[in-house]
């Protein structure tokens, strides 16, 4: 009998776990791969694999095989990292997120100063639907490994307090949300359950996630197209262009955003494939 020797992977925070041919598979089918495709994908990776190989090395290694295959499931698989690409500011981030609450129907306001009983507030999203008005704080990271800890929900807890006990009663501020681009940590989730506040992660909640929420919306990072430099993505990001979407509306402006002819016709072949991932 073969008895196959167990390998360990390096994570980014730097625990060690071993490797999951299931968790590979499931999350190169989630970005579209076909099962033969996720398959080949998955025995070229076990084959190469080495004790103490890094998780990040094994994802980039994915990502280039998607590429050869095909371009837009390399964009999909690789979308967290194209969220970490968005900063170091957190405007970005926070400006996706503004995008993905008007998916869900709300006017969205981003960066409002309110009021509190105490002190004034700077918000970074405030959504409007009806008679139900939510703020929105985001916390962006643009590293592997971190988690959202239990300080950052009580800090936006304790904010949306003071705005609650504002003499202004015009804000009607109901509901506290806090979206972020990694993961929490589970103090964090248990104490946003006790405080019926609206949590959303990268993977978190199960159904309602931020990667099940973009990918579903198709809010396509602008940093998801291979096919533009940091720079250009750096560029387009300074002029608030955040979304694939965005770059394929503002074609005419292509060049004055840093993005010469020579470039153009792999950058509109690719944002338009990546755009349109159903």
């Amino acid at each position: 009998m073969i008895v196959h020797k167990k390998i360990f992977v390096q994570k980014a925070n730097g625990e060690r776990e071993p490797f999951s041919e299931l968790k590979l598979a499931r999350s190169l089918s989630r970005s579209g791969s076909s099962p033969k495709l996720t398959e080949s994908i998955v025995r070229h990776i076990r084959d190469g694999l080495k004790d103490g190989m890094k998780t990040r090395d094994i994802y980039s290694r994915a990502i280039e095989l998607l590429g050869a295959e095909k371009v837009p499931l390399a964009a999909r698989y690789s979308l967290k990292e194209a969220l970490m690409e968005m900063g170091p500011s957190g405007h970005p981030f926070e400006a996706l997120v503004g995008e993905i609450m008007k998916t869900l129907g709300y006017q969205v306001s981003l960066r409002q100063t309110l009021k509190g009983r105490c002190v004034n507030h700077e918000v970074d999203v405030v959504a409007r639907k009806g008679n139900r008005h939510i703020m929105v704080e985001t916390k962006f990271h643009n590293s592997h490994g971190f988690k959202s800890d239990v300080k950052i929900p009580l800090y936006v807890k304790a904010r949306f307090d003071d705005i609650l006990q504002s003499s202004d009663r015009k804000q009607h501020i109901h509901e506290a949300w806090l979206v972020t681009n990694t993961k929490f940590s589970q103090d964090a989730i248990k104490y946003g359950r006790c405080n019926d506040m609206n949590l959303i992660g990268w993977d978190y909640p199960s159904s309602g996630s931020l990667q099940e929420i973009i990918e579903k919306s198709q809010l396509t990072p602008i940093t998801s197209l291979k096919s533009l430099t940091t720079a250009q993505k750096r560029s387009l990001i300074r002029r608030d262009k955040v979304l694939c979407s965005d770059l394929l509306l503002n074609e005419t402006k292509w060049e004055s955003m840093g993005i010469g002819t020579s470039d153009k016709s792999a950058v509109l072949a690719e944002a338009h494939a990546v755009c349109n991932i159903s």
